[in-house]
């Protein structure tokens, strides 16, 4: 149930938009459920609502050298008001090319040099790279420690600080080391997203976007109209996208949290997407929501092509996107990165390796239209192929 300042939720605008306050959605999982807290100035307040749930815990702070520079000292500042015990923090660099095994290794002796304890809590604050970074650290710390998540970034405040999916890159593809790993409490302050650079609100948008084409088309419908507010800075717009996007994934989270089927759906776009952040490098010549993006409109370009979408429906998609500024084919990609192969044989083998492979064959998450999407197992690779070749060819 989501509420707003401890009163139901209910009382929002004809629009939809949040009223104002801080938002709570629950994130129902038993004895390991948690809160995911939305609203402004929540970094400050750290301190004091970690303090109300984790009581008395020693705590660290892992970031990265970008967000140190905007929101460390207001954390550290909030969590010492609070009386909080806390270590020397921990400042990783910047970029996805921080999730890899090397990074995790330093993250690890950082922990353990600073004599962490099986009631300590580590706070990752940051975006995707941190939080996933961080909490697979967390997991693996002394056999697990508890954490909280402290998203900076519009993608991790709507995807990957939620569920507890935790984990690092390798060379044979993304996200394939990794845990489940649950945090004890999420800490989505809004205020942080006004210093995102546009690029990284885009890069969130388009996950924002993916719960209206899972299972939720009146959102869709509302983005439509309201995707623009978003984007440019609207508080209310951006709470109420965060909030329906936490209670998308926090509803599939509790009914499959380890990915064994109805989770699955939250990776539409994502196998395409994987494949070409891969054959990109990791770097910031794309970023993981952009791939998302062209991952989309392939996914929906796909069931067309089978038959099963309406092709007004993969152009609603596509043109929705392309307007807010996000990428819809891979095109500029290739021209930009030329060095790479780029043909569909190798974005295949990329598929190949990707952690949703059962029994040799990918599962892809397909779409009967704006908001039914579905796994299927039987898609011919002659479909994906000729799919990859369209979208690199623009």
């Amino acid at each position: 149930m989501t509420t707003t300042d401890g009163k139901a939720a209910d009382g929002r605008a004809e629009d939809g938009t949040a009223t104002g306050g801080t938002a709570t959605v629950r994130v129902d999982l038993g004895a390991r459920s948690y809160d995911i807290l939305i609203g402004p100035g929540l970094i400050a307040r750290a301190g004091r609502l970690i303090a109300d749930r984790l009581p008395g815990r020693p705590l660290l702070v892992l970031t990265d050298a970008t967000v140190a520079g905007h929101h460390l000292r207001p954390l550290l500042d909030g969590l010492a008001a609070a009386g909080a015990a806390v270590a020397e923090p921990l400042v990783v660099p910047a970029g996805e090319a921080t999730k890899e095994m090397g990074r995790l290794s330093e993250v690890m002796d950082g922990l353990l040099a600073r004599g962490i304890e099986r009631r300590s809590v580590l706070v990752a604050l940051g975006g995707g790279v941190v939080g996933d970074l961080g909490g697979f650290a967390a997991a693996i710390a002394l056999r697990g420690i508890d954490f909280v998540q402290v998203p900076t970034t519009l993608l991790a405040q709507v995807d990957s600080s939620v569920g507890g999916k935790t984990g690092v890159n390798s060379r044979h593809g993304k996200n394939l080391i990794g845990a489940f790993h649950q945090p004890r409490l999420v800490l989505a302050d809004t205020a942080a997203l006004d210093t995102l650079p546009r690029r990284e609100l885009l890069a969130g948008y388009a996950e924002v976007v993916k719960y209206g084409m899972i299972d939720r088309p009146d959102f869709f419908d509302w983005l439509e109209a309201h995707g623009p507010a978003v984007l440019d800075g609207d508080a209310a717009a951006r709470a109420h996208a965060i909030r329906v996007s936490c209670e998308a994934k926090a509803a599939i989270v509790a009914a499959d949290e380890t990915e064994s089927g109805l989770r699955e759906l939250l990776n539409l776009g994502h196998s395409f997407g994987h494949a070409l952040e891969a054959e990109a490098g990791y770097g910031s010549a794309l970023l993981h929501g952009e791939a998302v993006a062209i991952g989309m409109v392939m996914a929906f370009d796909l069931s067309v092509r089978m038959g099963l979408c309406p092709a007004a429906d993969a152009r609603r998609l596509r043109d929705h996107l392309a307007a807010a500024g996000l990428p819809v084919t891979a095109a500029p990609l290739r021209a930009a990165l030329p060095g790479g192969d780029w043909s569909p044989a190798r974005l295949l083998a990329h598929m190949a390796k990707d952690k949703k492979v059962k029994d040799g064959r990918l599962t892809f998450i397909l779409a009967r239209g704006i908001g039914r999407a579905f796994r299927c197992r039987d898609v011919a690779q002659a479909d994906v192929a000729a799919v990859l070749a369209e979208s690199l060819a623009g």
